[in-house]
């Protein structure tokens, strides 16, 4: 078995989708009219548990509260966790993670025989500790989290009648970007959950987010090139550095 994960990243990891899931669906139901991407039983259900004002403190709170331990958590773990982390995220192989990317939608959707019947190698491109689709998915998570973060604080914090309120026009800007990034995250949360419980292979990497470890065949497998330099470093049996994914 080959450590993946730290406590403290398995952590951050099931705060994350708590925090997230909270708030995609309070967010949605904050929404009225044409903005409302359900319908009005969504925000009936909301503001029948909550209250209407209730629903707004409710959805700022958690929103400050998630900004402030992952605050903590860039901190104090950013040696260990958040700078290895953005590193694999960024790590990109061009035309590598591209056919990865192209044929794994592929193998999903039409399986490996007719795949190749389209005259495309259905054989997956090695990968690292990440694959191409999570460092993509991380990539934009994290952009979407840098800009929920700003324009909340923005809406939430400096709005109304208060001295250091910014105008109209900055707000009513921080609505639509907020939504967008908000409404890229509701896309992309299912496609992770379905990629990490679901898919087929996928269950060793899902119990290491329990756990922290990973089996050593499975490593072998799924990322050749991480288990290449953990070869490398002559003792591919033993705990290894963790880079954490937020959101994974």
């Amino acid at each position: 078995m080959i450590r993946r994960h730290t406590q403290s990243a398995i952590f951050m990891h099931w705060f994350n989708a708590f925090c997230w899931i909270f708030l995609l669906f309070s967010g949605f139901a904050l929404l009225s009219g044409d903005m409302q991407p359900i319908d009005q039983w969504w925000q009936d259900l909301w503001q029948g548990i909550f209250g209407q004002r209730g629903l707004l403190v409710a959805h700022l709170a958690v929103g400050t509260i998630w900004c402030l331990v992952y605050a903590l958590y860039i901190v104090f773990c950013a040696r260990s966790d958040v700078l290895p982390f953005l590193r694999e995220i960024t790590r990109f192989q061009g035309k590598s993670d591209l056919a990865w990317c192209v044929r794994k939608g592929l193998w999903l959707v039409l399986g490996p025989r007719r795949t190749r019947r389209l005259g495309i190698n259905p054989v997956l491109p090695p990968q690292g500790f990440y694959n191409a689709g999570q460092k993509m998915v991380a990539v934009m998570a994290v952009l979407s989290s840098l800009g929920l973060v700003a324009t909340g604080i923005l809406m939430g914090y400096f709005s109304g009648d208060a001295a250091w309120a910014v105008s109209q026009t900055v707000l009513q800007w921080c609505l639509v970007l907020h939504f967008a990034c908000a409404a890229l995250m509701a896309i992309l949360l299912p496609i992770h959950i379905y990629m990490a419980a679901l898919a087929p292979g996928e269950g060793p990497a899902l119990r290491s987010m329990l756990t922290g470890m990973v089996p050593l065949e499975h490593v072998r497998e799924h990322n050749p090139l991480w288990y290449a330099e953990l070869k490398a470093s002559g003792r591919p049996e033993s705990p290894v550095r963790d880079v954490s994914q937020p959101g994974q």
